[in-house]
């Protein structure tokens, strides 16, 4: 499984399941969403957990289960069971990693035991990742992991398109694998440890309103156990979670139930086509709180707007707006997401033949700690 076809399904209702192993993480990254740690004690039950995955039906299954923490290589046994009852099923795997294992290049037997069992692998690299563990070691044990014929991707994160050191890790990383690895670019987002570190993006103008929500796609195992519709980390951790995103808990449901609550939601399907905002300036008089997300939540207390999208979205109408939402999405296709999701400059990247045209010619060499990087951590 690609990068792109990962992407691709990111629209789909219940496409794929999103699963927190752990909030554990042996790293301390400044920019860290999760506010993940060592010191962090929250992760599902693996007996609970493993009965929900395995609660999968053949023709009844996500598409993609993706393995995220804090650092769910932690867990590797744990994630490679995971990974073997949803194949059973008919899912294909992917896992997210903070590589905090690949310090001098290598990846231990036991990671690597794991990570020959998924279906996809990726990796997190940024600033906040090089002050721990080098990108030469990085990208030398994402060798490793193509060499053992896994499909690999990198998740680069950055501050924008203009930020230098995205554009010497592309040519670091183009310069090592050419076109083979495919890179998913997204922003620092004001969440978690990173709340201090970046404003929060302005509201758009009211021309911008509609603007269809793939988060609300995927199902997401939060670290407790509970099951929400969002995976965005301020629901993710938020407790209690709004009602119209919380879709159970894998302690009492399964993953039958927690589908048919997330596409038979009315709320959730307008979410999907149109996005919050819309829903207020459609059923509300009052208007939407300041962001993207913040409207979304406060539809808890919005029943005008409840009602309405119930009206609107229910039934047989409410499944074929479902539908016809996410095919134009998906002919849209990865790229075009990326573009309005994460870091608009580099959305090309998630298609691993492409991008060749854009990698600076002045490539600076493959260092551990690169000197753009250094400074700007430094400001």
């Amino acid at each position: 499984m690609d990068l792109a076809e990962l992407i691709g399904l990111r629209p789909v209702p219940c496409g794929g399941l999103l699963v927190a192993l752990t909030r554990r993480c042996p790293m301390s990254c400044a920019h860290c969403s999760t506010a993940s740690s060592m010191t962090a004690s929250e992760e599902p039950d693996q007996r609970q957990l493993l009965r929900f995955v395995d609660s999968f039906g053949v023709e009844d299954r996500p598409e993609v289960v993706m393995l995220t923490g804090g650092e769910p290589l932690l867990l590797p046994e744990l994630a490679a069971r995971v990974a073997g009852l949803a194949q059973a099923k008919g899912s294909r795997v992917a896992l997210l990693s903070g590589m905090f294992f690949a310090r001098g290049g290598r990846v231990p037997d036991r990671i690597m035991r794991t990570i020959t069992a998924l279906d996809h692998f990726s990796a997190s690299l940024d600033v906040h990742h090089e002050r721990e563990v080098p990108r030469a070691d990085v990208l030398r044990a994402l060798r490793a992991v193509l060499d053992a014929g896994i499909p690999a991707s990198i998740h680069l994160t950055g501050t924008g398109t203009g930020d230098p050191y995205l554009a010497e890790v592309v040519a670091d990383v183009r310069r090592v694998f050419g076109a083979r690895m495919p890179m998913l670019v997204n922003e620092v987002r004001p969440l978690g440890r990173a709340a201090g570190l970046v404003r929060p993006t302005p509201p758009g103008p009211d021309g911008d309103l509609a603007a269809p929500c793939a988060l609300a796609a995927w199902p997401v195992v939060a670290f407790d156990g509970t099951v929400a519709a969002c995976c965005n980390q301020w629901t993710v951790d938020r407790r209690p979670v709004p009602p119209h995103l919380r879709l159970g808990h894998i302690a009492e449901d399964d993953w039958a139930t927690v589908r048919e609550r997330s596409l038979g939601s009315p709320v959730l399907r307008m979410l999907r086509a149109v996005g919050p905002r819309r829903l207020h300036a459609r059923y509300e008089t009052a208007p939407a709180p300041a962001g993207y997300c913040r409207s979304c939540h406060a539809l808890a207390d919005r029943p005008s707007v409840l009602e309405g999208a119930a009206r609107d979205a229910g039934g047989r109408v409410g499944e074929l707006l479902d539908r016809l939402t996410t095919a134009q999405q998906r002919a849209e296709g990865p790229a075009a997401l990326v573009r309005r999701m994460g870091c608009a400059g580099y959305a090309h990247l998630v298609e691993p033949s492409s991008g060749e045209e854009h990698v600076p010619t002045n490539e600076p060499r493959l260092t551990q700690a690169s000197p753009t990087a250094e400074a700007r951590s430094s400001r």
